[in-house]
């Protein structure tokens, strides 16, 4: 049974309010308020209403909608896990008070992380619309500027290597085809357990791949040539188990099977491309897999001399006065920066309901047509640099005073997203799947929004 707030509040924790409020950073006293809004706290119930069929009427009562939201924030803001915001809290009467526990029992970190899944992305991604629609009316953002910049966020997987990948594959086909074998009682064939020759083979690719010698490479051939027999082995195993579970009815059977086909799939898609690279010398394939438990991890190359490759997802970051991030975009396959500056032009019009009278961004995002139909919007100042032009016209005028001013004023969007990585553990989303990145970014972007209105609000009452 779902609760939106908690009930009366005692005496006692009135009283210790007064010594314990004073502790409370500037930020957190305006964001107090802030997350006192309806709004929120009904996105949040709406959400755990949705968990189950009957949830909102029947069952045990739920944490809180309010508390949730202050807690799930509160971890975000400080970068925790689940197990380290359960400890601080208990701990911290400041936080205690903070996320309306009081003098109440906390939650452990199971039930707490539960509940967060419960809160997909596109339900952040309303929390976050509606904390920008608070800070308008506020006086916090006004929208006459806007800065955009993309980054990329890893998932949570390994570096990726078709023999690390076909040593997970073969490990986790095992694994599940054993548990299968366990509950079904005795297969027509025994599952034979193949990971041991496969670990061989993997670690003597590696030691293969860091040797100069000659012959080296020939070896490493030698080396995935077993690998990849032992893997279609396993994958041959796979399969018959999976037809032999076909006429099985036990719920707990069809789970395992259909974990066993989706995962055999992506092994499938492993052997195939390890075979291409290794044999044929061909990179570049479509659908090509980086985590077996992460499919959706893309290839991005950014330039970074320090990183030249990451594996996860583009995500776009835009932001207006007092450094307040006013839309964030998780892309499920990675577009072009070209393409991007006018569809941040229209969510900023869209989410404030005015055009800009300023919008700037780095040389990658720059596009005649796009510049061009941003001015068509209305927008007056567009100040993106095109390093490939030859044009003295084009050179001059990003030369001008505004020009180069709102470029300094630019490079903050880059700073912004440097304290979303430090402060708030953006560098690598530790959510599962797609939507746990979309999860996990939103919930790091509204972390960041909640300190820089309640500090901006702060000063504007001090």
């Amino acid at each position: 049974m779902t609760r939106r707030k908690l009930g009366q509040r005692t005496l006692w924790e009135g009283v210790v309010d007064e010594d314990v409020r004073s502790l409370w950073e500037p930020w957190m006293v305006e964001a107090d308020k802030l997350l006192r809004d309806e709004e929120l706290i009904d996105l949040v119930y709406e959400a755990q209403g949705e968990r189950h069929q009957q949830s909102a009427t029947r069952g045990r009562s739920q944490t809180p909608a309010e508390m949730v939201l202050r807690l799930l924030l509160l971890k975000h803001v400080r970068n925790w896990s689940f197990d380290t915001l359960e400890r601080e809290v208990k701990m911290n009467l400041a936080y205690r008070d903070f996320t309306r526990i009081g003098l109440g029992k906390v939650p452990d970190a199971k039930t707490l992380a539960r509940i967060a899944q419960a809160l997909g992305g596109e339900v952040i991604a309303k929390l976050h619309e509606r904390l920008v629609a608070i800070a308008q009316e506020q006086g916090a953002v006004r929208g006459r500027k806007m800065r955009v910049d993309t980054t990329a966020v890893e998932t949570n997987i390994h570096y990726p290597t078709d023999s690390s990948l076909l040593g997970d594959g073969a490990r986790v086909l095992t694994r599940t085809m054993k548990k299968i074998e366990k509950q079904a009682g005795n297969l027509k064939r025994k599952v034979r357990d193949r990971t041991r020759s496969v670990n061989k083979r993997v670690r003597a690719i590696a030691m293969a791949s860091r040797q100069s010698a000659a012959g080296s490479e020939e070896r490493r051939r030698k080396q995935y040539r077993e690998l990849l027999r032992l893997s279609r082995q396993i994958l041959n195993d796979a399969r018959r188990v999976m037809e032999e579970m076909s006429t099985r009815r036990k719920k707990s059977l069809r789970r395992l099977t259909e974990s066993l086909s989706t995962m055999a799939g992506r092994v499938r898609q492993v052997v195939k491309q390890a075979k291409t690279r290794v044999f044929e010398g061909i990179t570049q394939m479509p659908g090509k897999v980086v985590s077996l438990f992460e499919p959706d991890t893309e290839i991005i190359r950014k330039g970074k001399a320090s990183k030249p490759t990451e594996f996860g997802k583009l995500v776009q970051i835009q932001e207006a006065e007092n450094q307040i991030i006013t839309h964030y975009e998780v892309f499920d396959n990675r577009p072009s920066d070209r393409e991007l500056l006018l569809s941040a032009v229209q969510a900023q019009i869209r989410k404030l309901g005015r055009v800009p009278q300023l919008v700037t961004a780095d040389a990658g995002f720059y596009s005649q047509v796009q510049e061009r139909a941003i001015q068509e919007k209305g927008v007056p100042w567009v100040a993106v640099p095109n390093r490939n032009t030859s044009s003295l016209e084009r050179k001059r005028f990003e030369k001008l005073r505004w020009f180069k001013k709102a470029q300094r004023w630019r490079t903050g969007c880059e700073g912004r997203i440097s304290v979303l990585k430090r402060r708030h553990g953006f560098s690598r989303c530790r959510y599962r799947g797609l939507d746990g990145m979309k999860r996990w970014v939103g919930l790091a972007v509204l972390a960041d929004n909640l300190i820089n209105i309640g500090n901006t609000l702060a000063v504007a009452h001090a």
